[in-house]
């Protein structure tokens, strides 16, 4: 890693400089690979990549960090009437390479192509299998994958990553049984990383970078839930909204 002046490159090692002495836009390094191992050492750190297609890996650890705690979370009374109606099936980590694909072709206002690029997909397919990255996903009644969300998981906090829908409201869905199973499971929050409108309407807040890492030091000293969520399905049969 570089000791000179502006961003540090990354070496072969995982060594990431420390985000408390981030600048507030929150780039931190560049370069690197996208190893799983590597993608696990930035998250405990409270960092994670993003980038477009053609530049070096960035690492980034914003400032506020967008945090949804979830007893805070918001459902509308038109989104609990659709989750009440059961007119969707929601599973766990069955299509996780097909959520991810979906995802990355979700069109971002202000954006042009995406950051989950092929090596992304293929860097986080390889924690899925590891039990470390996992999927929300929304069938519709002829069991089409019609929406989701995905992200990783350590200690008792989930970092959401992207999430899309092809029908009105199924990444919303998605998102809401991820945070019955967060309020199941105990966790301390879901990371949303970066602040947007949308996600603070349903009831995600800032919080200072300082505040937040302080809370994911304290949530890896559990070991959470890790492997295939698959085998938690039937708890989402059994929620009531």
């Amino acid at each position: 890693m570089s000791n000179g002046p502006g961003i540090p490159r990354l070496g072969f090692d995982y060594i990431f400089p420390n985000p408390r002495f981030a600048i507030k836009e929150g780039l931190l390094a560049y370069g690197g690979d996208l190893n799983p191992d590597r993608i696990l050492a930035a998250y405990r750190k409270g960092i994670f990549p993003w980038y477009n297609e053609g530049d070096p890996i960035l690492w980034w650890s914003p400032d506020p960090r967008l945090l949804l705690y979830p007893d805070r979370f918001k459902i509308s009374r038109s989104l609990r009437k659709k989750l009440r109606q059961k007119r969707f099936s929601v599973k766990l980590d069955g299509n996780f390479t097909s959520v991810m694909r979906h995802c990355s072709k979700v069109p971002r206002h202000g954006q042009t192509g995406s950051w989950i690029l092929p090596e992304v997909i293929e860097s986080y397919s390889a924690l899925h299998q590891r039990g470390f990255a996992h999927s929300v996903e929304v069938y519709d009644e002829e069991g089409n994958l019609v929406g989701g969300l995905y992200g990783i998981s350590i200690g008792l906090a989930f970092f959401g990553e992207s999430m899309f829908s092809l029908v009105p409201d199924a990444s919303k869905i998605a998102l809401a049984y991820m945070v019955e199973l967060a309020k199941r499971w105990s966790f301390d929050f879901i990371d949303c990383q970066i602040p947007s409108e949308h996600l603070m309407r349903l009831g995600a807040q800032k919080v200072p970078r300082e505040r937040f890492l302080d809370e994911l030091e304290v949530t890896q000293l559990s070991l959470g839930i890790h492997g295939n969520w698959k085998v938690y399905d039937s708890l989402l049969e059994q929620m009531e909204w």
